[in-house]
């Protein structure tokens, strides 16, 4: 590939300022680099009058269909990373998350090193991490796929009605668990298992395991603990016809469809993963401990290495 053909796409959050003119940064080494800065249909409308800044900037699946994006810079939020993750689904590009938020837990940068993450991106010097992601399915009462989509945190089932709740049955792998009324199930990924999962009490999962997650939300039920089954399961969720009311799915918090009595969800591992671009290795437990500020005083460490096997006691 010749550097005139790269085409890179930027993910901006498009209503903050500093987030703006950081997109201005970004696009400008991009361009004195050689490729070719690009910006989705929605970040262009958004950006409104701030498209000035970024100069004459290309467009996806306008000027450049998915499948040539190389890599997606997001300048943003873990909101942001998932929409970008959603944006380059149907092509191949990794997405390399710069936080300019709060938690940022996708990301693999901070806003303070986002120019040493550029540089890296256009050196291409960054390894490829894959993160298993879900496909998700509703089926009607006759069995009728009626809609299809896919989640990189988590696919959650729930009440439409604040005032009612839902009864559901869950099903592993085309056998009944447990049936029990709820406020929703959360059906999560091991990238998801910080966010909505971990406000609903589910564990955290390590993103090298390969599981899902199940965990149900205010369920009436002595048997509705959180469970965590391998990627070979699949998870299945009814609406029982004796709900009083609706359900809605929402995965990722951004693709919704309406759960009537009778609608069975089927969640299982997408034989696409989410490929995210990372600049170094991390242990987790050190991501877990900056994003969470978790108490870790009088830590005194392992012990130093003896020699046996090159590792430490």
């Amino acid at each position: 590939m010749n550097e005139a053909e790269r085409s890179i796409l930027v993910v901006v959050h498009a209503r903050r300022d500093d987030t703006v003119a950081a997109a201005a940064r970004v696009v400008s080494a991009l361009r004195e680099a050689g490729a070719r800065p690009v910006l989705s249909i929605d970040d262009r409308e958004e950006l409104g009058d701030s498209l000035a800044l970024l100069g004459d900037v290309a467009t996806l699946e306008v000027d450049v269909p998915v499948e040539d994006i190389e890599l997606a810079i997001v300048l943003g939020g873990d909101g942001s990373i998932l929409r970008a993750a959603e944006l380059v689904r149907e092509g191949t590009a990794p997405v390399l998350g710069i936080n300019m938020g709060h938690v940022g837990f996708l990301a693999e940068i901070e806003r303070d090193d986002m120019d040493y993450a550029v540089r890296r991106a256009i050196e291409r010097d960054y390894a490829v991490e894959e993160r298993l992601a879900l496909q998700v399915r509703v089926k009607n009462a006759s069995d009728e796929v009626i809609f299809d989509t896919w989640a990189l945190n988590e696919a959650t089932v729930e009440k439409a009605s604040r005032e009612r709740m839902l009864e559901v049955v869950i099903e592993i792998d085309g056998r009944p668990l447990s049936s029990f009324g709820c406020d929703g199930v959360v059906v999560s990924t091991p990238t998801g298992s910080t966010a909505y999962n971990f406000s609903a009490g589910g564990p955290v999962i390590w993103p090298t395991v390969q599981a899902i997650a199940v965990v149900p939300l205010s369920a009436h039920a002595l048997f509705a603990k959180p469970l965590v089954v391998g990627p070979e399961h699949t998870v299945a969720i009814e609406v029982l016809e004796r709900t009083n009311g609706t359900g809605v799915l929402w995965c990722d918090g951004r693709r919704s469809h309406d759960l009537p009595p009778g609608a069975r969800v089927v969640v299982r591992r997408s034989d696409r993963p989410v490929r995210l671009a990372r600049l170094h290795p991390a242990a987790f437990t050190d991501r877990l401990v900056r994003k969470f500020r978790l108490p870790v005083e009088g830590w005194r460490g392992p012990a130093p290495s003896n020699g046996v096997n090159g590792q430490a006691p």
